[in-house]
């Protein structure tokens, strides 16, 4: 009797979607656009965004400039946001900001387009670019909404995101560093202190400026030593200057010793320093 009546439930439930799945077949092949609209509605309030998402997107044409326009396009884009495709979700909620400038979505759908741009933005060893749209789009964002409820959590994602393009402009010029390229490595790595002098990275990456300089004059041929050894001199004063105490300190003063040495100084190198690993 028990298994009689779950059989009973089983195919009452199965026949339920079949019949709705049915009803929501013939609501595509309709041109019934108000139905769809309000079915749309119930759809995106039930959660069930693929559905809203499939009438949002055939009604939209068709709702182009009636009063129900901007709904239509904001809750489509939200619908995309909601199935997490940040990509077309961030190209609708962008095209919705710049049609429906007069709508009291646009706040939220341009703040909507930073943040798909954000979690579009990848870990920092890959391409950056989504990161870089999503601090310009938030910046824009705060210019237009300086005083929104938003403001301070758009600076926070505008943080995080630039502290990955420091970590971005670390790995690419420790790529040369490791690879043992001392001369591609001192151009990515002053470059990479030039355009983030405040990096989280500022005592390494001079340290490693530091190191490749000397690597690279002692690898120079005789014409070009003197002067690559005094450029070599220089870094290590620069990264003294600044990081007296850094733990990279012992194995800074064995490149200067060595340096001095050919430079005609009566510096000479210690054989019991250890070098630091780098972190």
């Amino acid at each position: 009797m028990m298994v009689q009546k779950r059989l009973i439930i089983y195919l009452s439930a199965i026949a339920l979607i079949f019949t709705s799945c049915t009803g929501y077949e013939k609501l595509l092949k309709s041109n019934d656009y108000k139905l769809k609209y309000d079915e749309a509605i119930r759809y995106y309030a039930e959660e069930d965004y693929y559905r809203a998402q499939t009438l949002f997107d055939q009604i939209a044409p068709v709702y182009r400039g009636a009063e129900q326009a901007d709904s239509v396009y904001y809750l489509q884009a939200m619908c995309y946001f909601n199935q997490r495709d940040y990509i077309l979700a961030g190209h609708y909620f962008s095209t919705f900001a710049r049609t429906y400038g007069g709508s009291p979505f646009v706040e939220e759908a341009d703040y909507m387009a930073a943040y798909c741009y954000y979690m579009n933005s990848p870990r920092p060893e890959l391409d950056q670019e989504n990161t870089v749209m999503a601090i310009q789009t938030f910046q824009m964002y705060l210019l237009k909404y300086p005083t929104s409820e938003k403001a301070e959590e758009a600076r926070g994602y505008i943080k995080e995101l630039q502290e990955k393009l420091v970590e971005k402009s670390f790995i690419s010029a420790r790529l040369y560093y490791d690879l043992e390229d001392y001369k591609a490595s001192l151009v990515a790595l002053n470059n990479s202190l030039l355009e983030y002098p405040e990096s989280d990275h500022r005592e390494q990456i001079m340290f490693m400026i530091v190191k490749s300089s000397y690597m690279l004059a002692d690898g120079s041929i005789p014409s070009k030593q003197k002067e690559r050894f005094q450029a070599a001199l220089d870094e290590y004063y620069s990264f003294k200057a600044e990081y007296p105490e850094s733990k990279y300190m012992r194995e800074a003063e064995r490149y200067f010793k060595a340096t001095a040495k050919y430079l005609g100084g009566d510096a000479e190198i210690s054989d019991d320093i250890e070098e630091t690993s780098l972190n």
